[in-house]
């Protein structure tokens, strides 16, 4: 007749009991490894609306109503030139040379170069080439939908001939929207997503709409554009910036996982708290 079965020692079930715990643990880790490869840039997220295609699409219709508006309603131009005249006639020299200035800064050339500087820098320093690019993306987004749009409404910009003080006359039908204030408020999501979770993210979220509002009042001062075309820029801008984060998060998992795509340790330029 046999006896009880022996009951095995407590430390013995402890070890068991370990050794389950560190392989279940291991496991995880394990499937991480194997989904982001040592050496391969992680993908760059960018803050995007659940629904980013169709509040672009919102957004780009509420521009084309505005620019439809300004274009085809009577007298809607004559009204809005007398903004402009106003501010024409109250020109003081520290103003002007803040809107000359800014008139170059945000032009074509001078935010081309501005971007390529800034994805340059982005390349060698701050994330690697898909940071570069995802940034690049962003900030010429605002551009390119402007000059859609402008296609689009081809707006007469304001008589100069009309202004008291026409600081930089400009003719043509290209008003709407700006293109000065479209490239201000897209270069503004691009620094802000740059500089999320570091210390400059609270500086940078103000600075940038503070900036592009600064570029909107400029263009009313050089007398260039009508207060709907720099309104309506916000909104442009806007749905570019919406639409290409949307796209980007689809597309940059994909870049990443490619072979041959070169990164760049983190730079303590823009280092976290």
């Amino acid at each position: 007749m046999t006896g009880p079965a022996p009951v095995e020692p407590a430390a013995c079930v402890a070890r068991g009991a370990a050794a389950d715990l560190t392989v279940a643990s291991a496991q995880p880790a394990a499937h991480t490894d194997a989904a982001h490869p040592a050496g391969q840039p992680q993908p760059w997220t960018l803050p995007h609306v659940r629904h980013w295609l169709l509040l672009g699409i919102l957004l780009s219709a509420a521009v084309l109503a505005i620019g439809l508006a300004a274009q085809f309603t009577p007298g809607f131009s004559a009204a809005e030139l007398g903004v402009d005249q106003d501010l024409s006639r109250h020109h003081a020299a520290a103003l002007t040379a803040v809107a000359m200035a800014l008139n170059v800064v945000f032009g074509p050339v001078a935010g081309l170069a501005l971007i390529g500087a800034g994805a340059l820098g982005i390349w060698l320093f701050r994330g690697g080439l898909v940071k570069a690019t995802g940034f690049g993306l962003v900030a010429l987004s605002g551009w390119v939908a402007c000059e859609l749009f402008k296609i689009i409404i081809a707006r007469q910009r304001p008589n100069p001939a009309l202004l008291f003080d026409p600081l930089a006359p400009e003719t043509g039908s290209n008003s709407f929207p700006s293109g000065h204030v479209c490239f201000a408020v897209a270069l503004g999501f691009a620094l802000f997503f740059l500089a999320r979770g570091t210390r400059w993210s609270t500086v940078t979220a103000v600075a940038a709409p503070a900036a592009a509002l600064i570029v909107a009042w400029s263009r009313l001062y050089i007398g260039v554009h009508y207060p709907s075309d720099v309104a309506a820029s916000f909104l442009s801008a806007g749905a570019a910036v919406v639409v290409v984060t949307g796209l980007w998060n689809v597309a940059a998992p994909r870049l990443t996982r490619r072979p041959g795509i070169p990164s760049a340790p983190p730079s303590p330029l823009l280092e976290r708290k």
